[in-house]
């Protein structure tokens, strides 16, 4: 497996997390308009050691495995700061992950770490699919596949944490991604 190599854009710099962006996270995560959509695997309330519980049990073991590739998102104007999250994960029909802190959301920095990350997921990691999972009512989100070329192949019943809502998976092939460069 590839080790998470630091990705630059026009705008951002994607630097692998790391144990010590704990407190970052923790100050930027635990909003409402942030964590709602996300599954219901992330404890609401957020716990004030959540950060720091995440990375230490689950992402940071994940990376070391082979399993995960996991980004802090920094503006390249403002390197020492943290100010989201954009995630690669080999399960099934959940392969691509992110949040991002309220003030720096419906500027299109998430487009912009998708497709850095996306293209890590094809050219380098040589995947042949990625699927993403979403809440419906995530109309961001929804967005952001549609204008990237993904479909919607399945919906079915997700828990998330503002609760149970239709969940979409949606997905792009390496030749579709290709074809749209």
């Amino acid at each position: 497996m590839e080790d998470t190599p630091t990705l630059v854009t026009g705008r951002l710099i994607l630097r692998p997390l790391k144990l010590a962006d704990a407190d970052a996270i923790q100050q930027q995560f635990p909003h409402w308009e942030v964590v709602r959509y996300l599954n219901a695997f992330v404890p609401w309330p957020y716990p004030a050691d959540g950060a720091l519980t995440y990375l230490r049990d689950n992402a940071l073991p994940a990376v070391a495995r082979g399993e995960e590739w996991h980004w802090s998102i920094r503006l390249k104007s403002a390197p020492g700061q943290l100010i989201g999250n954009i995630s690669l994960m080999n399960e099934q029909d959940n392969n691509r992950g992110f949040w991002l802190g309220p003030k720096w959301q419906g500027q299109g920095l998430i487009s912009e770490a998708s497709a850095a990350v996306t293209e890590f997921w094809f050219n380098t990691l040589g995947r042949s699919v990625l699927r993403v999972p979403k809440a419906a009512p995530n109309i961001g989100s929804r967005k952001l596949s549609e204008r990237t070329g993904m479909r919607l192949i399945r919906s079915d019943s997700g828990r998330f944490v503002a609760g149970q809502f239709t969940r979409e998976v949606w997905e792009i092939t390496r030749e579709e991604w290709l074809e749209r460069r």
